[in-house]
């Protein structure tokens, strides 16, 4: 394979998002735009009606006046056509004007082409003679008619009265009102676009020095994980600076533990260290007891390191374990099977006392474990050679360990869960202090309370699970 195509592909370059100003601005121009749109609709629809009402006000005054000059003369139509009736008419578009006044569908005078006019039992205008209006096509031309029926004395057929024009004034005025409609609207816009960016910017301000209090803390050179401090913020920003302060806190929380474990580490391993380091000296010269004081010395120091990852698990900071179904037997079992040997060695006997059904509570099996396993070790380390060490649950869901060692003092009580602390040596090696302290945490983490009780002699820890306790009945297998 040759070394251009050993070389991974460059990740693909993720695409620009667009700014929060101008996420704000299209969506606030977007709904804007649409309402234009629909008015702007709804405007042309009004003004092509309000320009139609206007030219047939018009149009049918002309045709009034026209209808006025028809009379009946001794059986006979007469008709004085007026010249002002045209003349209403005229507009700069010099739209084209036809007339004609028909007795029944005898054309009496004007134009025979035009569109009939429709029989009187259709027509729309009403008994006192108003008129009719409809759209019509006459020589290749739309056109707006309106006619009118009179029923003359004398005369049998109804008279029918017409006038006519093209629609190029209408149709004129029309897109000029629309224009405007359509120019005014753009202005509208244009203004708001004008006036919405700098609302945008007074509205953006706190977020903007929210970026800034954020920013300040990462031009400093030692981490400042106190909470922000960007001023009063709206409502809608307190979520965001109170999940910021939260991280802030836990990232505090953790990088404390972080700290507090390597001053812990490198404070208590300075002396196995240093014991090993003599230790070696001593080999080098030939002591026989060298050997073994070196190996003491290693497992103090493997204890010291088991017991502060330990405490560093219990003590960990951010999401809360995952509660699941513990069986305190099967957990008591096996801390019994990892503490055997070291039991045999201190000659201590270990019991367990448990109900035959098996006993789950709501927790996390690997802290339970821990727990456990830190107390049964307390317990063979102060209990005392040739004693007994017992393991107890209940039915109600508790855990206790009991050993028949020298106990604690009343004033020691107030120390028991300390930092490396340690009380009076027992049978084993020496402890690292830190026992307790991880029962401690690990209990809290769980929701547990732990309770310690004197029994002169010896010592009884119970740990009280506080979740829900499932008793399950049936029969526990070998």
């Amino acid at each position: 394979m040759s070394a251009e195509a050993a070389l991974p592909s460059p990740a693909p370059t993720p695409a620009p998002t667009p700014a929060l100003r101008t996420r704000l601005l299209v969506a606030m121009l977007g709904p804007m735009v649409g309402v234009a749109i629909v008015l702007g609709v709804i405007g042309a629809l009004i003004v092509t009606d309000a320009v139609r009402r206007a030219n047939d006000r018009v149009l049918g005054g002309a045709l009034g006046a026209i209808a006025e000059t028809v009379e009946a003369e001794r059986g006979e139509v007469t008709l004085d056509l007026p010249a002002a009736a045209l003349g209403m008419l005229e507009n700069p578009q010099r739209d084209a004007v036809f007339y004609r006044v028909a007795v029944g569908t005898k054309t009496l005078t004007g134009d025979p082409g035009l569109p009939p006019a429709r029989p009187p039992a259709l027509d729309t205008g009403d008994a006192t003679g108003a008129p009719s209006y409809r759209f019509a096509t006459f020589r290749g031309r739309a056109i707006r008619i309106a006619e009118l029926h009179r029923h003359l004395p004398g005369i049998a057929a109804p008279i029918s009265v017409q006038i006519a024009e093209t629609l190029d004034h209408r149709r004129a005025l029309g897109r000029r009102l629309i224009l405007a409609l359509v120019l005014g609207e753009a202005l509208l816009i244009g203004l708001a676009v004008l006036l919405l960016r700098p609302a945008l910017g007074w509205s953006l301000r706190p977020l903007a020095r929210l970026r800034e209090a954020v920013a300040r803390r990462s031009r400093r050179a030692a981490p400042d994980l106190s909470p922000l401090d960007a001023g009063p913020l709206p409502r809608e920003l307190m979520p965001l600076s109170r999940a910021f302060d939260s991280l802030l806190e836990r990232l505090d929380t953790a990088t404390a533990g972080m700290r507090r474990f390597t001053a812990d580490a490198s404070h208590q391993m300075r002396t196995p260290l240093s014991t090993l380091k003599v230790q070696l000296a001593l080999a080098r010269r030939g002591d026989p007891d060298a050997l073994r004081e070196i190996a003491d010395a290693a497992d103090r120091l493997e204890h010291l390191m088991t017991q502060l990852l330990a405490l560093a698990r219990a003590e960990e900071a951010g999401v809360e374990p995952e509660r699941e179904q513990v069986d305190l037997h099967e957990v008591a079992v096996a801390v019994i099977n990892r503490r055997i040997g070291q039991a045999i060695a201190g000659r201590v006997e270990l019991q367990l006392d448990a109900p035959d059904e098996p006993v789950r509570v709501w927790a996390h099996r690997t802290l339970v474990f821990e727990m456990l396993s830190n107390l049964v070790d307390n317990a063979i380390r102060y209990g005392g050679s040739g004693g007994e060490v017992e393991i107890a649950i209940t039915q109600e869901g508790a855990l206790s360990v009991t050993d028949r060692g020298p106990g604690l003092a009343e004033a020691d009580m107030a120390q028991l869960g300390q930092r490396f602390v340690r009380f009076q040596p027992g049978s084993g090696p020496g402890g690292s202090g830190l026992g307790f302290a991880i029962v401690r945490s690990a209990a809290q983490r769980v929701g547990a309370t732990i309770h310690v009780e004197a029994m002169a002699p010896g010592l009884r820890v119970t740990i009280a699970f506080a979740a829900p306790i499932e008793v399950m009945p049936q029969a526990r297998s070998a």
